[in-house]
């Protein structure tokens, strides 16, 4: 037959299908692996969007926030909000794909019932980054700015809330007060108190030796023991040292978790009565 078509007896009867060329011939299920790969594309273009990046932005400014809020967490010690301020906010400068923190101002103290508030700026910058042909959506380039107020309470988790961002503030850097503590020779101060004390002048001795307000002293005779202990409460710090009746100065160890709040304390009952 001459023409460009060719009748097949299961075709319906005067219908023709187009010939087939020469040498050419179909592979079955061709036309479904085409629409396969057609449907494939459409789906990956559809998934290979652009982002905003101020969205992404936010989103990065708001995550660090949070983290902070975590990071500066539980209170248990008395501090002033700028020593909080100078040593547990890092300040940074932002950059591409990096979000800055910034402190804006700080006020009160962890102690009793006060509060310590401290403000940060956070300032998030996103990069441009193009989307890949495998699906990977590319953003554009980003920047946002968010301040949060932080709230600190003694023996109280910390909390924040969004404040809004004061136009320009550039305050003095905070700086560290100093942590009250024992003196670095306080071993040797309590030694020589204890050395030549008596019952009589046990209490004047030690507080002779130690006379900084922080700190606190108590002592006591105990079965002919001289017993002393000195330390400063809030920071859990404390130094307990006995002289027996045979004159040997010795430190008797203890429990630590004793110097907690409502238990024994630095006290000379960490020796004359410790816990059970």
């Amino acid at each position: 037959m001459s023409g460009g078509t060719v009748a097949t007896p299961s075709s319906p009867a005067g219908a023709r299908l187009p010939a087939r060329a020469p040498g050419v011939r179909r592979r079955p299920g061709s036309w479904f692996l085409t629409c396969a790969l057609v449907t494939a594309g459409l789906v990956l273009g559809g998934c290979s969007g652009h982002r905003d990046g101020d969205s992404l932005a936010v989103d990065s400014a708001v995550a660090e926030a949070a983290r902070l809020k975590d990071d500066l967490g539980y209170r248990d010690r008395p501090r002033d909000a700028e020593h909080i301020a100078a040593t547990e906010v890092a300040q940074e400068g932002a950059g591409d794909g990096t979000v800055g923190r910034e402190l804006l101002a700080w006020s009160g103290r962890t102690a009793g019932s006060e509060q310590a508030t401290i403000d940060v700026r956070f300032v998030a910058v996103v990069a441009a980054r193009p989307g890949t042909s495998f699906g990977t959506r590319g953003h554009s380039a980003g920047r946002a700015t968010r301040c949060y107020r932080y709230l600190l309470q003694l023996y109280r988790y910390t909390s924040y809330d969004e404040i809004d961002c004061p136009s320009v503030t550039t305050p003095a850097p905070p700086r560290a007060a100093p942590i009250p503590k024992l003196p670095d020779d306080g071993r040797e101060r309590l030694t020589a108190a204890l050395r030549t004390a008596t019952p009589d002048t046990l209490a004047g001795a030690v507080r002779a030796a130690f006379p900084a307000e922080h700190i606190t002293v108590d002592t006591t005779t105990h079965e002919g023991a001289l017993v002393a202990a000195v330390g400063v409460p809030a920071e859990r710090d404390c130094l307990l040292m006995v002289r027996t009746p045979d004159g040997k100065i010795t430190s008797p160890g203890y429990d630590r978790i004793w110097l907690e709040p409502g238990e024994t304390g630095c006290k000379t009952g960490l020796y004359v009565s410790p816990p059970r």
